[in-house]
């Protein structure tokens, strides 16, 4: 929409991006216009329209024509994002502001889902004529919408704030006694409520460009020029505590990841076998992958048949990778059934690793639920198994559970609390944070037990090797839903650790089953993927080129179409 000319006595432009905002934006733009101590034609609104699918810019316009002292200028973003959309805004208000002859004169921000209060313009004018060139205001989460949250968001939410603070108030080098207000009462610098004046904006090159958590950026770049931030408690912003945004990261993502946290985290103890057998209500088979685990599959299978034995559990598959240690005749000692995985689907070829045992397994197993479990694990407790079928069997909303436990390291007689899970730490937990970030609270992305309805996994891709579990947690969340998905703590595991070398192509692995699920999250798809290479050994000096499985089997619920009970699984957003 074309402007006129800045008003002479211009002192303000508020840029609101917005994206699918019908039902929020005629609040937002009612609570701008209705700005106290601000003379008429002092501000102008910018609203930038980030590829709305529905009436946004329609309502915004019948909002304004209520208010004709207060211009609204409509602009169409080209990059989807509200970084992008913010950062339009910011720079047609800075041209305004300029033209206008202001060079302070204030870029301020919203957005389309917050209310600032009616004196929010003017303290921020008031705090720019003291002196401030960058001023963050305190948000407040809408207190009904709030009130849906489970406590615990609003308790993490606190502790993460005074955090933050602690860590603002570190960061401040000195005080600027000639502001009003030194900003100590909070830590907030967010996109509901950001002003930095015209010239600081050139100064720092504008908005920094990005999809979303563009104001994070925009706090680092003021900062590394060291133009402090004014976080003033007086200028007050309420916002919505929906957990359903707009943008891939930002409050409503913080706050949906918090709530089904604690909705979905669920303790062993919370569950008995006793409890679980009188809400059973299908049959559940165990499956082991097993290969070279003699010294403990045994004590395993054992605690394992104590819960077949009270009838809790119906079977139990260990699917042995051809053990010359014994393996197979320990798990049938101890009463479980044990197949060869090379015997199963044996027109695949050979099991190409642990993926493929687990496969080839759910092609024979009876139950309507699995479980699946490590057969490396040492000191196992029959408490994982009921911690992991508690959700599923007190819940039917919850299809699909993975273990979480603590991981200590051992190295020879010592035990390092916690230093075990490197692949998870150092490549799955990173990439889920980036591409997946909706899957970021689960402990153990990587934990080898799960358990979920047999129907959904038949609906899943396995790769063969490593990369298995975080492709099953992917594709599950996107099938099912992130609701239908729980974790348990089954508090300490300790199993077996792989010498670093290997754990290289454990993590190949791993970010070969992302990278072709998360693609159209920003993650590049894998190429064709070769051999790894890995540098000579001590003594050689010819580098190793390994070869690490990243083949894919598909869905047994469309290579097996005769399989009952397999449903049809509508697609689930990744949001």
């Amino acid at each position: 929409m074309s402007a006129m000319p800045p008003d002479p006595g211009l002192d303000a432009v508020v840029v609101v991006p917005a994206r699918d905002e019908e039902e929020r934006i005629g609040a937002c733009l009612h609570a701008l216009a209705d700005q106290h101590y601000v003379e008429p034609g002092a501000f102008e609104v910018v609203l930038v329209l980030d590829h709305c699918c529905d009436a946004t810019g329609q309502r915004a316009l019948r909002a304004a024509s209520e208010h004709p002292s207060m211009p609204l200028i409509l602009l169409e973003s080209g990059t989807p994002g509200a970084g992008h959309a913010r950062r339009l805004g910011m720079d047609y208000a800075c041209e305004r502001l300029l033209a206008a002859g202001r060079p302070e004169g204030l870029i301020a921000s919203t957005d389309a889902d917050s209310r600032v209060s009616p004196d929010w313009l003017a303290i921020q004018l008031l705090l720019a004529r003291e002196g401030a060139r960058a001023i963050g205001g305190r948000i407040e989460l809408d207190p009904h919408e709030a009130a849906t949250l489970s406590p615990a968001v609003l308790e993490a939410r606190g502790v993460h704030a005074a955090q933050r603070l602690s860590s603002v108030r570190a960061r401040t080098s000195r005080q600027r006694p000639n502001l009003v207000d030194d900003g100590s009462g909070h830590h907030q610098f967010s996109g509901a409520s950001l002003a930095v004046t015209a010239r600081t904006y050139l100064e720092v090159g504008g908005l920094p460009v990005g999809e979303a958590l563009e104001d994070e950026a925009l706090e680092r770049a003021l900062e590394d020029r060291g133009i402090q931030i004014l976080r003033s408690s007086l200028v007050q912003v309420t916002t919505s505590a929906r957990t359903e945004g707009r943008a891939s990261r930002g409050l409503a993502r913080d706050l949906a990841l918090g709530d089904w946290r604690a909705r979905r985290s669920f303790r062993t103890a919370e569950f008995s076998a006793e409890q679980l057998l009188a809400r059973k209500t299908g049959t559940i088979s165990v499956i082991l992958p097993a290969r070279e685990v003699a010294s403990t599959v045994g004590e395993i299978v054992a605690s394992v048949t104590a819960l077949r034995e009270v009838g809790l559990i119906d079977e139990i598959l260990v699917i042995d990778a051809a053990s010359e240690d014994g393996t197979a005749e320990v798990a049938a000692a101890h009463g479980a059934s044990v197949l060869q995985e090379d015997d199963l689907l044996s027109e695949y070829g050979p099991a190409r690793g642990k993926g493929d045992a687990m496969w080839r397994a759910l092609s024979v197993a009876q139950g309507d639920f699995v479980v699946f479990l490590d057969a490396d694990t040492s000191d196992f407790d029959q408490s994982f198994v009921v911690g992991l079928l508690g959700p599923l069997l007190t819940d039917p909303a919850i299809r699909f559970v993975k273990g979480a436990f603590l991981r200590p390291l051992r190295v020879g007689n010592t035990v390092l609390p916690g230093q075990g899970g490197r692949v998870t730490e150092l490549v799955a937990r990173p990439l889920l944070n980036i591409y997946a970030p909706h899957l970021a609270g689960f402990d153990q992305p990587l934990a080898g037990e799960l358990a979920a309805r047999a129907d959904l996994l038949r609906c899943l891709s396995f790769p063969a090797g490593y990369g298995v579990e975080i492709a099953n947690l992917i594709d599950a969340a996107r099938l099912a839903g992130i609701d239908a998905l729980a974790q348990v703590d089954l508090g300490t595991r300790q199993n077996r650790h792989q010498p670093l070398r290997d754990l290289s192509a454990m993590s190949y692995a791993v970010m070969v089953a992302a990278g072709s699920r998360l693609h159209d999250a920003g993650l590049p798809p894998p190429p064709a993927p070769g051999p790894l290479a890995l540098p000579p050994r001590p003594g050689e000096t010819a580098i190793e080129l390994r070869q690490v499985t990243v083949t894919e089997r598909p869905p047994l619920a469309g290579l097996l179409g005769s399989l009952p009970g397999v449903p049809d699984l509508p697609p689930a957003s990744l949001a």
